[in-house]
């Protein structure tokens, strides 16, 4: 048995009494911290243009719900909508060692086909599971030359998305197989748009959410796709990667769950800047610094940081500043956080960031490569106006699993992200998060929202 045919036979045989309690839990928060991000994109560019897609090529109504303005349209034009607008404020999850958003992906494809099918809440939750599951696994099997030219919430995430409706639609081994192979196929979704500040993005998620779904109910009506689209000669892997490991596919499938290794987005910025500007906070609260007496901030960092961020040196969007280490650091030395607000209203206007941001420059830190994607390492070194050479370090930046957010974290999250677009008020958010609690205990996801 091949590692992808041992990969599908997994998923086909995958229960929800085989979930842990730790697991649905977590996948509870998941999809709040998915639905928090979904929300705060309301009204925001480029989402509107999303939606009038959907308005103009779908259907009227239909049984699946579009978040961001509450129409209702097919399942395949409501996971395309939701997987534009989960990855817009960079408020989504990520898995390390993958370097996989996997909700933005994952769950506007499984709500869509649930509400589409008439699913349950633990059904979805399920589903969900089965698509992280596999796209964190396929994530790691692709490896890290992948990640350089190939934006992998894109290319794997239309996998991922496949698997979870997949699941709410009862497939077998063969036709999961089946799936991958008609899934990965459409895999696609390049880095080089952030050289221009282009929208690409949110097309990236968008696509990979529905890909994956048109790839699952064609599936179900009988389309073969490659038998091994993974591992082939001519498949993913040969076409998209110098460093494979097929090992990674089928590894502690059932013993290790590679969800609970998701991380939260604490600040609204590309998650490769995280691990550096919690180290320069710590070190700032630590020596009493303000930002006039810094001089200059060294981060010391992994390779994928400097082959994303080194694109972006003065940003011309709010949402290139979220991919500019020099803007987000300015932001937390200048503002104490990095946040939406922060981005939207100081980032680009903000003359002591701009100055900030001039200070801070990447270098290639051995350790901390070395370490990656496994673990994230925040390495700083500061130089003071007055002539010091300070240190900050920090191993587990906040949101990761050993540094996470509870559920209290969480839903002042929710409650900040859905205030920030004004999607809904304190006590409407209140009461989402309450249904997202029971989620497992909801008989049927139509009309969920």
């Amino acid at each position: 048995m091949s590692h992808t045919q041992a990969l599908c036979r997994f998923l086909a045989e995958l229960t929800y009494a085989q979930l842990p309690e730790p697991v649905l839990a977590r996948t509870e928060d998941l999809f709040l911290d998915w639905l928090a991000s979904a929300l705060a994109s309301q009204g925001a560019h480029p989402i509107p243009l999303f939606e009038r897609y959907a308005q103009k090529m779908g259907p009227s109504s239909g049984p699946a719900q579009v978040i961001v303005n509450g129409r209702s349209s097919s399942a395949y034009f409501a996971a395309l909508v939701n997987g534009a607008s989960s990855h817009l404020v960079e408020q989504d999850d990520l898995h390390n060692s993958s370097v996989l958003h996997p909700a933005t992906v994952v769950f506007p494809a499984a709500l869509a086909a649930a509400q589409d099918l008439g699913k349950s809440g633990r059904e979805l939750l399920l589903a969900a599971v089965a698509g992280y599951e596999a796209g964190i696994r396929i994530g790691e099997f692709m490896g890290r030359s992948h990640y350089r030219i190939f934006h992998t919430t894109a290319t794997v995430g239309t996998l991922a998305a496949a698997v979870a409706v997949g699941k709410l639609l009862g497939f077998d081994q063969e036709q999961f197989i089946n799936l991958l192979g008609s899934a990965g196929t459409q895999a696609a979704g390049l880095w080089e748009f952030l050289r221009d500040a282009a929208d690409s993005k949110q097309l990236h998620t968008a696509k990979a959410a529905a890909d994956g779904l048109l790839a699952a109910y064609l599936t179900a009506d009988g389309l073969t796709g490659a038998r091994n689209i993974l591992e082939g000669d001519q498949g993913l892997a040969a076409g998209m990667s110098r460093d494979a490991e097929p090992h990674k596919l089928s590894a502690d499938l059932g013993r290790r769950w590679a969800l609970l290794e998701t991380s939260f987005k604490f600040h609204a910025s590309c998650r490769h800047t995280h691990p550096a500007a919690d180290a320069l906070r710590q070190l700032m609260q630590r020596e009493g610094l303000d930002a006039a007496a810094i001089a200059k901030v060294q981060t010391r960092v992994h390779q994928g940081a400097i082959d994303v961020l080194g694109r972006v040196t003065t940003p011309a969007t709010v949402h290139q500043a979220k991919f500019s280490m020099g803007t987000v650091l300015g932001l937390i030395a200048v503002h104490g956080k990095a946040g939406l607000v922060e981005f939207h209203t100081l980032a680009l206007s903000d003359p002591a960031v701009s100055a900030f941001r001039d200070k801070v420059s990447m270098t290639l830190d051995r350790e901390v490569d070395d370490a990656y994607p496994q673990r994230w390492l925040g390495r700083v070194t500061v130089t003071t106006e007055d002539g010091r050479t300070l240190h900050g370090a920090i191993d587990e930046p906040k949101g990761d699993p050993g540094n996470s957010l509870s559920r209290a974290e969480l839903a002042d999250k929710f409650q900040r992200l859905s205030q920030f677009s004004g999607a809904r008020t304190p006590a409407e958010a209140d009461a989402l998060i309450a249904k997202v609690w029971q989620l497992r205990n909801t008989p049927c996801m139509a009309h969920w929202l």
